[in-house]
């Protein structure tokens, strides 16, 4: 199989000769062959997993997505991807990857903040000038 992860911002992963692809759905863990009929599955955050033509398997922690199965074709695409071959190493990389995301989310959210007290504080001085 051919298997491809999409980020927002770039294409995670695109392998060729898979041989399976394991992955978390809402309805609990969902496995793919070569020969499984076309589907579609939504994706919760988890651990998605495949093994390679070379026999190894990779695995990848993913936010909430989608998995669609086309012949040979497995397209993931999920909002955050963090990749490797050792789940202990894996571990550490989302727990930091994801506190850098909780900070980003912080800044996002004073920004944010900023503008809607700046723009109370213009409708303000709209309603003053009335």
């Amino acid at each position: 199989m051919h298997l491809k992860v999409l980020v927002p911002t770039e294409i995670f992963a695109d392998e060729d000769g898979v041989s399976r692809v394991t992955a978390e759905t809402t309805d609990g863990s969902f496995g793919l062959l070569e020969r499984r009929v076309d589907c579609a599955a939504a994706l919760v955050p988890g651990i998605l997993s495949y093994q390679t033509k070379q026999g190894a398997t990779v695995y990848i922690a993913v936010d909430e997505g989608v998995l669609v199965k086309t012949g040979s074709e497995v397209l993931v695409s999920v909002r955050h991807a963090v990749g490797g071959e050792d789940l202990a190493r894996l571990h550490t990389a989302v727990k930091a990857s994801f506190l850098a995301l909780d900070q980003q989310e912080l800044s996002v959210r004073n920004a944010v903040a900023k503008m809607e007290a700046g723009l109370v504080g213009r409708f303000a001085e709209f309603e003053h000038e009335r």
